[in-house]
């Protein structure tokens, strides 16, 4: 290169030099620590939900009272299939039927003294 010297291209080939990892391994520490990391704190929690999920889903009851992903509140009056199931809505005991999968969560059982 015209007009360059030849210290100043041995400082760039030194600084390049310096900041090149010696080890390819300790190059993808970092990136492995950031994988680990979502791992554990994105990853691990999402699957653990998800089982929960499943799991409330397929021990579904009749009888049992469950919230539904839109924010109806029934009670279980029958399953039918594996998809679908049919819910009791208060006051006017509304019937209306709805998929398994929409169901969110359910109402804890009170127990009464």
């Amino acid at each position: 290169m015209p007009g360059e010297s030849s210290t100043s291209r041995n400082v760039v080939l030194n600084l390049f030099l310096q900041t090149a990892p010696s080890n390819s391994l300790l190059g993808f520490l970092p990136i492995l620590l950031i994988f680990g990391i979502f791992y554990f704190l994105l990853f691990l929690p999402m699957q653990r939900q998800r089982k929960q999920t499943q799991k409330m889903l397929a021990n579904l009851q009749n009888g049992n009272v469950v919230v539904t992903s839109g924010g109806i509140v029934g009670t279980i009056v029958s399953l039918e299939g594996d998809e679908t199931l049919v819910l009791r809505v208060k006051p006017d005991n509304v019937k209306i039927q709805v998929t398994r999968s929409s169901v969110a969560s359910m109402v804890p059982v009170e127990v009464k003294k």
